[in-house]
């Protein structure tokens, strides 16, 4: 009977957390991501990104070689190390302006939405490692955590090309679904990795962050 009632505290506990980290990613928690396409934006004016397919492409690329793995890697360490030290390196990782603009105020915001639904106030740091941060003590393992941060980022930039391009609703969706097995092989790498395998290789999508900066007219924030 012991070992019952504690199995069914475990279940109570994991499914609570698994709900907890599914509202912290929704795009209802209102941390301002519809505001940011990191870059996309100008990839749709250049015509770089014009349709499902080169939107997939784009995506598969942050998550794989990206600002995408880049964060996945960090949310990973931030579980478990030194939230403080680990800001420093992702800041020093942001390759523009309004990347690193992007990360500090909705890693603010996510931390003081944190603070009044729990009452704790957790240290400012960049998104990412705010997620990790916050997500110390559930009991999810890293890869489901990086499973649905990547599905959350993918999304972000999904509804980014939806209202753009534009990109019907249902083909927006269908592009997400496709992404499904890049993010489950991502969050499985990631989970098992450590800082030494920080790396990004997406220089086409960071030069666009870069010139996005000088965009007269814009959407978005990044």
């Amino acid at each position: 009977m012991a070992m019952a009632a504690q199995w069914a505290m475990h279940i109570s506990t994991l499914a609570a957390d698994r709900l907890a980290l599914v509202q912290m990613l929704s795009p209802a928690f209102p941390v301002g991501g519809y505001a940011y396409s990191q870059g996309l934006e100008q990839a749709m004016v250049d015509g770089t990104v014009q349709d499902a397919a080169s939107l997939t492409d784009w995506i598969t690329a942050l998550i794989t070689h990206g600002s995408g793995w880049m964060d996945a890697v960090l949310l990973a360490q931030a579980r478990t190390g030194d939230v403080g030290a680990l800001a420093d390196l992702a800041y020093a990782y942001a390759p523009s302006a309004e990347r690193s603009a992007e990360m500090r105020d909705q890693g603010a915001t996510f931390g003081q939405l944190v603070a009044r639904l729990t009452g704790v106030t957790p240290p400012e740091l960049p998104y990412a490692l705010a997620v990790g941060h916050a997500t110390q003590t559930m009991a999810l393992d890293s890869q489901e955590v990086l499973a649905l941060w990547l599905q959350a980022f993918a999304a972000q930039l999904v509804s980014a090309a939806v209202r753009f391009i534009p990109l019907g609703g249902a083909e927006g969706q269908a592009v997400l679904l496709s992404l499904s097995p890049v993010i489950l092989q991502t969050a499985s790498r990631a989970a098992e990795a450590t800082l030494d395998d920080l790396f990004s290789s997406s220089i086409g999508a960071d030069m666009a962050a870069m010139r996005h900066e000088t965009l007269e007219v814009r959407i978005f924030r990044s």
